[in-house]
């Protein structure tokens, strides 16, 4: 076989394909080895291998070389059993090249045009790839047609056959965060940072920023003139509202900042629970919840704490119910129970998860009476949560007894569980806030520069020291 015209094909699907020449090589030697062994048959010990440098082929037939007329008969009978074979492999290559591709470019934004629209997908074409939008990973409320402008992320590519199969989503929040970076300018230079964000597509995010140069005001930067950076990221995201805050490392002063426009009066950190306690006035209580508790979880997603938004009066309750419930434990002392209390171990649910050797640097208690207040706390909590279920039962039959069909009974848990910051998308239970007599005021979000005022999205850096004086007054650590 001609080594020069071997080495020419490689190298012209080389180029064209962008496969790996030895890719190529491997193809054509299983190619010559498939038609060897019908010439010789299925039993033979044969070997086939082209030389890399020069294309000269070369094979063996039980350890005995094959004379090159026979090689150059095997190369014409090779022929259409090559092209089978090459096309097999150059579909694999493309694939697998398209693959790895596509992979490093994950959470990535891409712009397509959608060519299809089914119900439950919708097929966008971009870079020659057809990928798929489904509409559990598109906005809430929005649609699209055939021949739309989408941007998206590439959020998972996985092999499918001789294809790659890439599925987009516009749910996620590393959508804000591209967003970010193509629309504001310092985002793009790496003057500004998006140091954290939180999303519930089609309704709010959060994002939480921070600057390098200290002369440059982060959240009005991002905001810009009369929100005319603000603007075209809200368009592409179908209205969905954006606040703003300025990043703090301290906790104390970054969890107010969160829970903007909310007016905070005090933190009080839990560290062995892992939990915040926010004190705020009866007429903030609403607005730092938020309709539906999304403003208190939006902002325990982006601080990455869970959060108890509360009055100080209720606080002063859950002190005394918890001190007077905890001391029914024969182990504990009304001292241990309030220095329990004091950690924000307000519920048996929450003393049942405390390290037994915590509890003994606690209280100086034996390793033995520690397993055992731990263990009788297990109990009370599952009784508790057993009497729970009973309640909730009882309060369902008594809905369909006498109220309409569909009509819920309000809650009055306000605790947010927090989630892991700007990971693969994970939907949040819908979380009940307590009944509020009074309308939530509007919060002060860069969609309010929209309407021709002031940004409004952060705290100027004047009004921000003071708040950050007053946010954390009181830190209460394990």
């Amino acid at each position: 076989m001609n080594g020069p015209e071997v080495l020419r094909i490689v190298d012209a699907i080389h180029r064209d394909k962008k496969i790996n020449e030895e890719i190529v090589f491997e193809g054509i030697e299983q190619a010559i080895l498939s038609a060897a062994r019908k010439h010789y048959g299925e039993d033979s010990a044969l070997v086939v291998s082209i030389d890399r440098k020069t294309g000269q082929v070369t094979a063996t037939n039980d350890g005995e070389s094959i004379p090159e007329e026979e090689l150059s008969i095997l190369g014409r009978i090779a022929a259409q059993t090559a092209k089978q074979v090459m096309i097999q492999k150059i579909r694999e290559a493309e694939r697998d090249t398209l693959f790895d591709e596509y992979s490093e470019r994950r959470t990535h934004l891409i712009t397509g045009t959608v060519t299809r629209v089914d119900q439950s997908v919708t097929t966008v074409t971009f870079d020659k790839v057809e990928a798929l939008l489904p509409r559990s990973e598109q906005i809430p409320g929005e649609s699209h047609k055939v021949g739309d402008r989408v941007r998206a992320i590439i959020l998972e590519v996985r092999k499918q056959g001789t294809r790659i199969k890439v599925v987009l989503s516009r749910k996620h929040p590393d959508l804000v965060r591209r967003l970010f970076e193509v629309e504001i300018p310092e985002v793009t230079e790496r003057i500004i940072e998006v140091r954290s964000l939180s999303r519930e597509a089609g309704y709010r995010s959060k994002v939480a920023v921070s600057c390098f140069d200290n002369s440059i005001d982060p959240v009005g930067a991002c905001v810009g003139v009369r929100g005319s950076r603000i603007k075209t990221i809200i368009e592409e995201l179908d209205g969905e509202r954006i606040d703003i805050v300025r990043w703090n490392d301290s906790l104390p002063v970054l969890i107010p900042n969160a829970l903007q426009p909310a007016e905070v009066e005090d933190v009080i950190m839990c560290p062995m629970l892992g939990k915040v306690i926010v004190l705020v006035r009866e007429d903030q209580l609403s607005l730092a919840i938020g309709k539906m508790g999304q403003n208190v979880r939006l902002a325990s997603k982006l601080v990455g704490w869970d959060i108890d938004v509360m009055t100080r009066e209720e606080l002063d309750q859950q002190l005394d119910s918890s001190v007077q419930a905890f001391s029914t434990i024969p182990q504990l002392s009304e001292d241990l129970a309030e220095s329990l209390v004091s950690q924000g171990f307000f519920s048996f649910e929450d003393l049942s998860v405390i390290e037994p050797d915590h509890l003994q640097e606690l209280s100086g208690l034996t390793p033995e009476e520690c397993d055992t207040i731990v263990a009788q706390a297990e109990v009370e909590a599952e009784r508790e949560e057993q009497e729970a279920k009973v309640r909730k039962a009882a309060d369902k039959a008594d809905r369909d007894a006498h109220g309409k069909p569909g009509d819920k009974k309000p809650s009055t848990r306000r605790t947010i569980p927090a989630a892991p910051v700007a990971d693969a998308p994970v939907a949040d239970a819908p979380v009940e806030e307590a009944p509020v007599t009074e309308p939530e005021a509007t919060e002060a979000t860069a969609l309010d520069s929209l309407n021709g005022e002031s940004p409004a999205a952060g705290t100027p850096a004047g009004e921000e020291a003071a708040s950050e004086s007053s946010g954390a007054s009181e830190i209460r650590e394990g």
